[in-house]
């Protein structure tokens, strides 16, 4: 089985071929660049180096979220026009699951945090249990504080990764039983998006391109606004 992934749900954009357990290409990028600039010559970078013909891929891979809302929809108009084009279905990963499957066979709890600004991280934990990764709780968006207090709660040593931790270090560098990834581990990757997709594609998950859909947990900005707005119309008409 051969998949091509893509991850545009933090800064970092990534895109993958993985062929069964062999990583054939990967092109990631944690720069100022857009995704709408980077994604796409990416995927062809990665496909002319590797000699792979799109069409040659059984499934294409994204992660869903949660993260970014352009991200997101970058990621998702971009894989949704390759299913169409190419006639693939897709393979949707939540980004938390494909964050917390760099760290490998650990005994430590893992808790990847991504940045959800507004004071706020998009977060989950996680251990591993018989070579399956196990979400332990639901994927949430919630305060550093929140986190910090769930993780003490397991009493035992947990690694934290994903781009929150460098906005919230001093708060976590309290804790002297807190771990961190390593950088190469630390951020989005579409190998491990595409590796997490092959299992969840044995299972029957992959899904038609229409039917596709992105995990948010919280309202975009845009939509918050305008429902402040219309409770201010709402406050002064009373």
């Amino acid at each position: 089985m051969k998949i091509l992934a893509i991850d545009t749900t933090g800064q970092t954009a990534s895109a993958a071929i993985v062929e069964e357990d062999k990583l054939i290409a990967e092109f990631t990028l944690n720069y100022k660049l857009t995704h709408s600039q980077t994604i796409l010559p990416m995927i062809d970078e990665i496909c002319e180096k590797s000699e792979t013909k799109p069409g040659e891929v059984d499934y294409i891979a994204c992660a869903c979220g949660p993260g970014s809302f352009t991200g997101l929809r970058i990621g998702a108009a971009t894989v949704k026009g390759l299913a169409l084009a190419l006639g693939k279905e897709l393979v949707p990963v939540p980004t938390l699951d494909a964050l917390a499957y760099n760290v490998f066979e650990t005994e430590n709890i893992i808790c990847p945090i991504m940045d959800a600004r507004r004071s706020q991280v998009y977060t989950a934990f996680y251990h591993w249990e018989n070579g399956k990764l196990c979400r332990l709780t639901e994927m949430l968006a919630i305060s550093i504080e929140e986190v910090l207090r769930m993780a003490e709660g397991y009493g035992q040593k947990v690694i934290f990764l994903g781009d929150g931790v460098p906005v919230h270090r001093d708060r976590l560098s309290r804790y002297p039983d807190f771990l961190y990834a390593p950088a190469h581990c630390s951020l989005q990757r579409a190998a491990s998006v595409a590796a997490l997709a092959m299992v969840l594609a044995r299972e029957g998950k992959a899904v038609a391109g229409n039917a596709f859909e992105l995990i948010y947990l919280r309202k975009s900005q845009a939509e918050r606004e305008r429902e402040a707005h219309l409770q201010g119309e709402g406050e002064k008409n009373d």
